[in-house]
């Protein structure tokens, strides 16, 4: 008895965390930047954080990220999208200005605290 209720607790968790996955697959899509070519990264808004944290990117990070977004504005002047084929997909995400970022906003948190005392 004790087997069949851990087995139905964790039954609903993974069926959420499915559910979960699907609605940010769904998600992804409908946000439309992925049919431009831009991760998700690519769009986020230039505040002074994000500003330090793309210039700390190593150079070849640095130079995709202008490819896709120079793309991506070509293409919406255009009224274009890419071919689906090149679209990017959830699976393909990397979040790869977050380590970045992450640390910037650390740093500046700590400047804060440091100029506190």
């Amino acid at each position: 008895v004790v087997a069949a209720v851990k087995m139905a607790a964790r039954a609903p968790v993974v069926a959420s965390g499915r559910l979960f996955e699907g609605l940010c697959k769904w998600y992804y899509n409908a946000a439309g930047f992925n049919k431009l070519g831009l991760l998700r990264d690519d769009t986020i808004n230039e505040d002074p954080d994000v500003v330090e944290a793309v210039k700390r990117l190593p150079p070849k990070l640095y130079d995709e990220r202008i490819f896709r977004i120079k793309r991506a504005l070509d293409l919406t002047s255009r009224h274009q999208i890419l071919p689906k084929e090149m679209w990017t997909k959830y699976e393909e995400e990397n979040f790869y200005l977050m380590p970045y970022l992450k640390e910037v906003i650390r740093e500046r948190e700590e400047r804060s605290e440091w100029e506190k005392k």
